[in-house]
């Protein structure tokens, strides 16, 4: 596998931006890998949570190892601390990632599917909302997962406001009392597409049972579940920590429809 970091220029935010690709290549560790295989090739898109950036998932995982033998690329951008929003203060994030980048994947690295079918999205915390987002905001993603994900549009989410300031909140969403059946809640969002008859994504959540947002992630899966989405949603003893989405991200790629291929384990 090969490690890029690409830096480019996003005209839709007016300034330079950086994101990391795991990306497959001949070898002698994939000898039975082709060119014809490094064609057409499936896509993770990997977001972060509220501290992290486009390197964090490298720094704390052991992703780009996990992926070593599998024919599938991962990219790894950043939305500083934007939740994958159009945010107030007039920077559109969200249409950034989601419109403006895969275009640039598609010029920059033109071996990587742009097919439906081939692209994924999963996320962390704040990431999981912006996997959901994205996957509920049009036809991009056929899966999605969400790792602890932050996924339900309430402004009194648990424990909002020892993240960040109201200001901050109000800067990114706006009027906090409106959040809800915005464009920025996830279940409204999940709802339209549902009642448009569009193809839905499959979708796959982890939460810890000792994690804040456990009840978050409990009603909002309800609620999808009620839409018709098909989700796998599991959960285990844990909290709001990497050592859990470390263990989970190969939990994700065993479930996404790619031939994932696990490192050989003796113990």
């Amino acid at each position: 596998m090969a490690f890029l970091q690409i830096n480019y220029y996003s005209n839709v935010l007016g300034m330079d931006r950086v994101m990391n690709v795991i990306l497959p290549e001949l070898s002698e560790h994939n000898p039975q890998w082709t060119n014809t295989v490094l064609q057409d090739i499936p896509v993770l898109y990997l977001l972060h949570g509220m501290s992290g950036d486009q390197a964090v998932w490298q720094r704390r995982t052991n992703i780009e190892r996990l992926v070593r033998q599998t024919p599938i690329a991962v990219i790894m951008p950043s939305t500083d601390l934007a939740w994958y929003t159009n945010t107030q203060y007039g920077m559109h994030y969200f249409d950034a990632l989601f419109e403006e980048l895969p275009q640039k994947v598609a010029e920059l690295l033109p071996q990587i599917s742009t097919k439906r079918e081939k692209n994924f999205v999963a996320g962390l915390s704040m990431g999981g909302y912006g996997a959901f987002k994205m996957a509920f905001s049009g036809q991009k993603f056929s899966y999605a997962a969400s790792l602890s994900g932050a996924l339900l549009g309430d402004p009194n989410f648990p424990e909002r406001d020892t993240w960040q300031n109201s200001a901050y909140w109000q800067g990114i969403f706006g009027n906090l009392d409106k959040l809800m059946g915005s464009e920025n809640d996830v279940l409204t969002l999940a709802t339209k597409q549902a009642d448009s008859q569009q193809q839905l994504p499959q979708l796959y959540a982890w939460i810890g049972e000792q994690d804040f947002l456990y009840d978050n992630n409990e009603q909002a899966i309800a609620h999808f579940k009620t839409l018709g989405y098909d989700v796998t949603f599991e959960t285990d003893p844990g909290e709001h920590e990497w050592y859990y989405w470390d263990k989970k991200i190969e939990r994700v790629l065993e479930w996404l429809p790619i031939d994932y291929q696990p490192e050989k384990r003796l113990s």
